[in-house]
């Protein structure tokens, strides 16, 4: 239940829904049900700030991230896609939402526990993998379409899936777009743990609540100390995601957007001369 003295603390969120299922610990849930929790214009510059919303949250000590209903999150809005598509200035704010997503998550110093299930794709999915303890049922759905919408894999994939799971299976799926399930996604490294739909909300807060009763400088410092690697990591973070929205200039990306729009195959042009 919310707990009512906190009511006002994180006002203003329209597609994030906060509880307290310990007094410590923090739940988000992202909320866009009528598409699959979608990260939509809204929702996508939300999940860039409430980092540093949780980081300076006196009351908890950690934070558990998931979806409403039977999805953790599907894959970025094409209304938006399509906005950062015509207009640079949209592109622009998307560029920094899209920055501060990462680096937010990266430098909050609360640990972040994600309990997916169901789609896990796009923003949601950055955030789902970036925090502390990924935790994922057996038969969720991981997928990184960004080739596959025409742009480069920049919002996260090369600050951590190599770290996760080796350059070989990074590139695999990355190169690809094919989906993992929960249960290989685990075995490859790329979430911390797999369990059944039924035991996933139990093992987050299980997992949460141990980290928010644990000692709290002794858990943000190796925390800290840990993320740099991936602070060493920002240079190939910072040139995927520009790669990524220089993409959003390209032929190939309408091509990419028409298809998923029409639910075919996308037929890209192989001339590039680069």
């Amino acid at each position: 239940m919310t707990d009512p003295r906190r009511a006002d603390r994180y006002v203003g969120y329209e597609r994030l829904k906060f509880d307290y299922p310990h007094p410590r610990v923090l739940r988000i849930t992202m909320s866009n049900p009528a598409r699959l929790n979608a990260a939509d214009q809204q929702m996508h510059g939300e999940l860039g700030r409430i980092w540093k919303d949780a980081d300076a949250d006196p009351d908890i000590s950690a934070v558990i991230l998931t979806g409403e209903g039977k999805n953790f999150s599907a894959g970025g809005d094409f209304d938006m896609i399509k906005g950062i598509i015509d207009d640079f200035h949209t592109r622009a704010a998307n560029w920094k939402e899209a920055r501060d997503l990462v680096y937010n998550i990266i430098n909050c110093n609360k640990p972040i526990v994600s309990a997916m299930r169901g789609v896990a794709v796009g923003a949601g999915l950055v955030a789902g993998l970036l925090a502390d303890v990924s935790i994922a049922t057996n038969d969720a759905r991981i997928i990184d379409g960004h080739t596959r919408l025409g742009v480069a894999a920049g919002d996260h994939a090369a600050i951590i899936w190599p770290l996760l799971c080796g350059m070989a299976k990074a590139k695999y799926y990355l190169l690809t777009c094919d989906p993992l399930n929960g249960a290989e996604a685990e075995r490859i490294g790329l979430i911390s743990l797999s369990v059944e739909d039924s035991e996933l909300e139990a093992k987050a807060l299980a997992v949460a609540t141990r980290l928010a009763e644990g000692a709290p400088h002794a858990i943000r410092w190796t925390k800290y100390a840990l993320n740099n690697w991936l602070r060493l990591a920002g240079p190939t973070f910072d040139a995927s995601l520009a790669l990524e929205f220089l993409g959003f200039t390209a032929p190939d990306v309408k091509e990419g957007l028409a298809a998923h729009l029409e639910k075919r195959a996308p037929a890209f042009r192989p001339e590039s001369k680069l």
